[in-house]
């Protein structure tokens, strides 16, 4: 991105940020449907990816269905976006406080439990409601590293990086991440790895998602079976007031699994599923996580023609 450009949308993404400040949250949870219902009119490429992702994955919903859920979806990224433009707030402290006050943890007995076994721990999370937000989490207690792609332009990232470490959240970025995930972890703390992007080889193994192989997240297996470290899942969701909670779930893998990389992300994979399937309308269906794939259905309609 050219300085011009990348000034002008700092100019613009401040200017924004300024005014969802000022927003009451009621006021944030009543325009961010109405935006969301516009991007899903106008945001044409984004729509395609979001309906194809759900009609193929969740095929039992019929057409009716698949529009029901576009709807929603797109009305949950409409509040979304409004909740991540405060992260570039240009008053000091803003997003921690937006956070305290929007933000809650349900299970913290998960963390306390596990993390008592003084192996560190592991978490693995994904794209649900607002992920950002679940950083609430480390206000409570959590010394977390999580892995996370760096963003363009610099000054973005900084400001994204700037907010997980006002909720005490480190983020690790680059191509050798995972031996300072390992050290993070071996040290008491905790390491996230977000399971549910498409990730390629090597980094990413193919394992089972919605019925078909698609190349996912491959390092918890090895990170936990190279520092004893128990896991645990943080989803995040938006309830009906519009109160974002992290929700801590234990996950206990099979001494098979354990010893085996490939069938430890099988086992995390099909709880990101799981707890998708119980509530997709806060999952990000636009995002092509299904690379390089071909659906059963589709290739039996190839081979129909």
């Amino acid at each position: 991105m050219n300085l011009l450009l990348s000034a002008v949308l700092r100019v613009v993404v401040t200017g924004l940020a300024t005014l969802v400040t000022l927003l009451p949250r009621r006021a944030e949870l009543a325009i961010g449907p109405r935006l969301g219902r516009l991007a899903l009119r106008l945001d044409s490429k984004r729509r395609t990816i979001a309906f194809d992702n759900i009609r193929h994955c969740l095929p039992e919903l019929g057409p009716e269905g698949w529009q029901k859920l576009l709807l929603e979806n797109y009305e949950h990224y409409g509040v979304l976006a409004l909740e991540i433009l405060h992260i570039f707030s240009p008053i000091p402290g803003h997003y921690r406080r937006y956070v305290e006050k929007n933000a809650v943890v349900d299970n913290m007995e998960v963390f306390r439990r596990l993390d008592a076994r003084d192996k560190g721990t592991i978490a693995i999370t994904g794209h649900f409601a607002n992920w950002e937000m679940a950083g609430i989490a480390g206000l409570k207690g959590l010394n977390v590293l999580v892995t996370g792609k760096r963003v363009k332009p610099p000054w973005l990232n900084a400001k994204l990086v700037a907010s997980r470490l006002s909720l005490n959240g480190r983020t690790a970025s680059g191509k050798r991440i995972l031996p300072e995930i390992l050290r993070w972890i071996k040290s008491g703390n905790t390491g996230v790895f977000v399971m549910d992007q498409y990730l390629a080889p090597p980094a990413g193994v193919p394992v089972e998602f919605f019925g078909v192989k698609v190349d996912t997240q491959g390092a918890v297996g090895l990170a936990a079976a190279r520092t004893g470290a128990p896991i645990f899942a943080v989803y995040s969701r938006r309830d009906e007031k519009g109160v974002i909670h992290a929700v801590f779930e234990e996950i206990v893998l099979t001494e098979e699994e354990q010893q085996d990389p490939v069938k430890a992300t099988q086992a995390l994979s099909r709880r990101i599923e799981a707890w998708l399937r119980r509530n997709p309308a806060q999952w990000l269906w636009a995002h092509r996580r299904f690379k390089n794939v071909v659906w059963p259905h589709a290739a039996q309609k190839s081979r129909a023609a």
